[in-house]
């Protein structure tokens, strides 16, 4: 049941890993207008980069469990 359940989370992984970089380069190329998206995804990012500035230690764990699930 827990293999079912990880082969599912990382095929999610990896397909969001795939769109993401996409996404972005789109809203870069298009601004806010994409028309299937509906959110500015460069704003968002740049406003969770911030966030996990300010936060300190937290965004610091935060950010190293982050790049843990990416690394993956």
């Amino acid at each position: 049941m827990m293999n079912t359940v990880k082969g599912f989370l990382s095929s999610v992984m990896d397909i969001a890993m795939a769109i993401i970089p996409l996404i972005v380069v789109l809203g870069v190329i298009f601004g806010d207008a994409i028309p299937f998206v509906g959110f500015d995804v460069v704003d968002n990012i740049s406003m969770l980069i911030s966030q996990l500035g300010n936060s300190g230690l937290i965004g610091v764990i935060t950010l190293g469990i982050l790049y843990g699930l990416f690394r993956r």
